[in-house]
């Protein structure tokens, strides 16, 4: 299994901005579609973003023109840059794989308050 490490949340007002950091235990990451994904309270959860192994870029409607998803395949890491912040992105922000699933193992994601 890689393990995954996700960092970078925090309590921030609407309109601001934050960096998430996930970082794997593993070379293989660089191999896989990776994804952000975060959970609300009393909600699914969903994917956010992702990035391919070539770095081709998918993201969801409701976060298209604010995030912006990246990977350093040399620090097994990817990012997930969040600007223009809603109080509706409140939520806790994990990675994983996309499908989800084997190799990765889920981390203990980070928690994202916007908040006034």
């Amino acid at each position: 299994q890689v393990q995954l490490v996700e960092s970078g949340g925090g309590l921030v007002q609407p309109g601001g901005s934050l960096r998430l950091s996930c970082a794997a235990s593993g070379s293989i990451f660089s191999v896989y579609t990776m994804g952000w994904y975060r959970q609300a309270p009393g909600k699914q959860r969903e994917l956010v973003a992702s990035i391919s192994s070539s770095s081709r870029t998918y993201y969801t409607d409701f976060v298209k023109g604010r995030f912006t998803i990246s990977r350093d395949n040399a620090k097994n890491t990817v990012y997930l840059q969040m600007n223009s912040l809603k109080p509706e992105d409140t939520a806790v922000y994990h990675c994983n794989g996309v499908p989800i699933g084997a190799p990765f193992s889920w981390g203990q994601g980070t928690q994202i308050t916007v908040s006034s």
